[in-house]
């Protein structure tokens, strides 16, 4: 026989041993899994302001919790918290890395009457569903 198709047959041979394990066994190639022990979830993280009310000029702590699939805490993931209405640590938005308990603390002012709405992005493009609204009097 030649060669170059005994080589052929043996990689058929491979390939479908690897279809077929994968098959029967329901196991997924390691390689081609993202990781959700450090990827963040958006549905499990949580976004939580106090006081929901105040007024103008008063500051309100803001804290997003990053979590993954499983809820477990992810640590340094930077989180941005954005607003339309006042500040976030003295500015429009704010970026900062999470601590070892998946915790950011922000804190928002309004010099303006009016209700905040507050949305957090992980690692620049994941939004975490949940939103919080604060109202300024």
């Amino acid at each position: 026989m030649d060669k170059k198709f005994i080589a052929l047959m043996i990689l058929f041979f491979i390939v479908f041993g690897v279809f077929i394990t994968t098959t029967l066994f329901n196991k997924q190639i390691g390689f081609a899994r993202a990781s959700t022990k450090t990827d963040p979830s958006s549905k499990t993280s949580l976004i939580f302001a106090w006081p929901l009310t105040t007024k103008v000029g008063n500051k309100v702590d803001v804290n997003v919790f990053i979590r993954n699939v499983n809820n477990l805490p992810l640590d340094k993931k930077p989180v941005r918290l954005v607003t339309n209405l006042g500040l976030i640590n003295g500015a429009q938005e704010s970026t900062l890395e999470s601590d070892k308990t998946g915790k950011v603390s922000f804190i928002l002012s309004s010099d303006s009457i009016g209700i905040a709405e507050l949305t957090a992005f992980v690692n620049g493009n994941t939004q975490i569903s949940q939103k919080v609204t604060v109202k300024f009097e």
